[in-house]
């Protein structure tokens, strides 16, 4: 018979090794998934994985690599933090809508000014703040009701959503686009725009911003004493309250954190790669970058390469699309499946596995 046997401590070997056996099993589900829907498995994983990078216009989807990793690693980057104190935002992408609308409003209140000195930096700040606040919501029923952070922060996501809604149709909508849906294009307001930093290369300030972050995550945890306090507090709650951690600063600082970085997030977004605001702005970052974040081992090294990996999904899922014909349904199931067989092959960290028959005490 087959049985688990638990470790008497977890296994560091396993905890290295699951993330990539996570990503072949992957393949191999996500090939027969491909296969099922009368696509080549081979060619769709190789279009995936392989094509964007060393393909034929593999010079324009390096390019494009950086820009879907640098929201998911700075979103990914926050909820870390959470995550290791055992804080689970599970909202971040309402936080990255409500910061995209807060920072797009500013600079569209300040059009046509022409001073990107003053315009830019209002912007971040305003795309930061609107994320926190949003993030702060959960934060302050969770501290002063003791509500559940991951009902609320969820549901507010869907309200973020109809914000998003109203201020594409109302209140933002571009007053010369002959009454479409949307607002002005930011990246052709100069003084508010989030262009590339160097041409062809992807690298844009929200990229810039995610490497500073991953930088400072890596000091906050391993030198300073609130990271000591976030991890004794996720492995050990009780020890955390005799060793005089403060619960509900945790919580506060925690989900704060992630309602900045992931207002950040959608700020850069919406002032460079997308651009405007539109009813179907929200791409799923805050969602994916949960899978980022564990499969990173919510580890900021370990984020960054799990941000480009999954970046290479979304640039090798859009490549399958159009050029094999696979539905865009496909990609996103292909994506869950890399979240749920890290979850599956994780318990191999905490667990062995035996054949045999069991000892009878």
């Amino acid at each position: 018979m087959i049985r688990l046997e638990k470790r008497p401590q977890p296994s560091r070997g396993w905890s290295y090794v699951t993330p990539v056996l996570a990503v072949l099993v992957t393949m191999v589900a996500g090939g027969a998934l491909f296969a099922v829907l009368g696509k080549d498995p081979v060619l769709a994983i190789r279009t995936i994985f392989y094509d964007p990078l060393f393909g034929e216009f593999a010079w324009y989807f390096r390019g494009q690599l950086l820009v879907k990793a640098g929201p998911l690693i700075l979103i990914a980057i926050g909820l870390s933090l959470g995550f290791r104190a055992g804080i689970w935002n599970i909202g971040a992408e309402g936080q990255y809508i409500i910061g995209a609308i807060c920072g797009a409003a500013v600079g569209l209140a300040l059009y046509p000014m022409e001073a990107r000195w003053l315009v830019f930096p209002l912007m971040i700040l305003a795309g930061v703040l609107g994320g926190l606040g949003w993030a702060m919501i959960p934060a302050i029923l969770k501290t002063r009701f003791n509500t559940n952070e991951i009902l609320v922060s969820l549901l507010l996501v869907y309200v973020a959503e109809q914000i998003l809604a109203s201020m594409a149709l109302g209140l933002l909508r571009n007053p010369e686009g002959s009454g479409f849906p949307g607002s002005r294009n930011l990246s052709q307001y100069e003084a508010a725009a989030n262009h590339e930093l160097i041409a062809g290369t992807g690298m844009h300030w929200g990229v810039v911003a995610a490497f500073i972050a991953v930088i400072f995550a890596y000091v906050l945890l391993n030198r300073h004493m609130l990271g000591f306090q976030i991890r004794l507090t996720g492995q050990s709650p009780r020890a955390a309250r005799f060793a005089g951690v403060r619960p509900n600063r945790l919580v506060l600082f925690c989900l704060g954190t992630a309602g900045a970085l992931a207002g950040l997030a959608g700020m850069f977004e919406v002032s460079g790669p997308s651009g405007q605001i539109t009813i179907d702005f929200n791409s799923g970052y805050g969602f994916t970058a949960i899978i980022v974040a564990f499969l990173g081992r919510l580890h900021p090294v370990g984020i960054l390469l799990a941000g480009l990996l999954l970046a290479l999904t979304y640039i090798g899922g859009e490549a399958a699309q159009s050029n094999l014909g696979l539905p865009a349904a496909a990609i996103q199931a292909f994506q869950g499946m890399l979240l749920f067989f890290l979850l599956a092959v994780d318990m191999l960290t905490n667990y062995r596995i035996r054949i045999g028959k069991s000892e009878v005490a």
